[in-house]
């Protein structure tokens, strides 16, 4: 599947630091780089589903895991960044019935309006992006080792894996089992259908229902459990070992456990990922932005109401990326006017020293994707070469603005 235009990102003079990102699995801070081989930085993102329009918390995660991109290319490393698309599933065929339309139709729509909500967010795209209809092949091949190992049994029609087959089911997550029964059936799972050895098992192949799509297998026709799709797309691509798997917190668990479940029972010698990062959940009105909520604010009405994309980004920058917070209109506009003043600051062409606002960026991002602590440097920075006055007061270095239009552009995403 085509993924969306590259921006062009600037090469910065200096190197920065090595990352380290909060392992979801550990607990703790970790440094990040290479994959298990030595050969790459590596990162899956779990993609969309696209049965609606991109809205501020798939915006979050895009932009907190673009940043983890630009700080590794920045610190001179090589990047193979792979997303899914889960261009058939459950809630794409409910849509796609209820405003009757062919379900391809919907998906190709919503995935060609999340392209451009991310070229306008500048984000880098992947290397690699998988649609789940063109990973069946991957799937079936993945599921049919699982089988070989023991780990796959049948339920009707569905095929279900053992969570037993892993030794460390659990790890990713770190939830007592209490709280992944308590979790499972809010996030897709099924835990009391009649026949599962487990309820916590997951469906890895749907068998066909009347009047939805499928493909042949050699377990009839059917199509892919969710966290299958995103286990062999990852496995094709990154290999075992990659270097981080990424997505918002309410992927922890199913979703991240099950991926990991699935590729270590293949291959135990590795983990499916050697760490596991998690973005906070965005909230509206008083609740998580979601779709059954209807809760959402969408890229793309800001974008078709003229708001610059530059400013939607600076707003997700201002928060930490494992925070929970809300959205709110008053964000924005603060941020429209904050980048309006960038923009003056950087005109100048001189400004305050760069050299110091350059670093402290790039520790920055480093430490943790400290995006706020970032921004809170390029304000400084603004704030000294602006003065109290709003003109430009005296200073030495004549080409700080193009050092730190080059920092803004190449740490953090924002073009200005």
């Amino acid at each position: 599947m085509r993924a969306w235009s590259a921006p062009d990102v600037p090469a910065l003079p200096v190197t920065a630091p090595a990352v380290r990102l909060f392992d979801t699995a550990r607990q703790d801070l970790v440094e990040v780089g290479l994959d298990a081989v030595g050969s790459n930085a590596s990162l899956y993102v779990c993609g969309i589903t696209p049965y609606d329009a991109t809205h501020m918390g798939h915006a979050n995660t895009y932009v907190t895991f673009d940043l983890l991109h630009r700080a590794w290319l920045n610190a001179g490393l090589t990047v193979n960044y792979a997303q899914n698309v889960t261009d058939v599933d459950d809630p794409l065929l409910e849509r796609a019935t209820k405003v009757k339309i062919d379900w391809r139709e919907l998906a190709e729509r919503e995935i060609e309006l999340f392209r451009k909500d991310m070229e306008a967010l500048r984000v880098i795209p992947p290397a690699n992006y998988t649609g789940a209809v063109e990973s069946i092949p991957l799937v079936i091949e993945l599921i049919k080792q699982l089988e070989a190992a023991g780990a796959v049994y049948k339920v009707e029609e569905d095929l279900y894996f053992s969570i037993s087959a892993d030794d460390a089911f659990g790890g990713e997550s770190q939830y007592s089992r209490e709280q992944m029964l308590e979790i499972f059936p809010e996030r897709g799972g099924d835990p009391d259908r009649p026949g599962k050895k487990d309820p916590l098992d997951p469906l890895v192949w749907r068998g066909e229902r009347p009047g939805e799509p499928s493909w042949d297998s050699p377990w009839g026709k059917g199509r892919p459990g969710w966290h299958i799709e995103c286990a062999a797309i990852a496995r094709e691509h990154l290999g075992a070992g990659f270097t981080v798997q990424g997505g918002g917190s309410d992927l922890i668990f199913p979703h991240h456990e099950m991926c990991a479940a699935h590729a270590q029972t293949i291959d135990s010698s590795a983990p499916f990922a050697q760490a596991y990062a998690h973005c906070g959940m965005v909230g509206y009105l008083g609740e998580k932005m979601s779709k059954s909520k209807g809760n959402l604010v969408f890229v793309s009405a800001l974008r078709n109401a003229e708001l610059d994309p530059m400013a939607i980004r600076l707003v997700l920058l201002r928060h930490h990326y494992r925070s929970d917070w809300e959205w709110t209109d008053e964000l924005l506009f603060d941020a429209v006017d904050t980048v309006g003043q960038w923009r003056k600051a950087l005109a100048l062409g001189a400004g305050a020293p760069a050299e110091p606002v350059v670093a402290e960026v790039l520790a920055a991002i480093a430490d943790d994707l400290d995006a706020p602590r970032a921004v809170a440097a390029v304000q400084a920075w603004v704030d000294a070469t602006l003065g109290g006055s709003g003109h430009l007061a005296q200073h030495s270095d004549e080409d700080a603005a193009a050092q730190v239009s080059k920092v803004l552009d190449a740490a953090l995403g924002l073009s200005l």
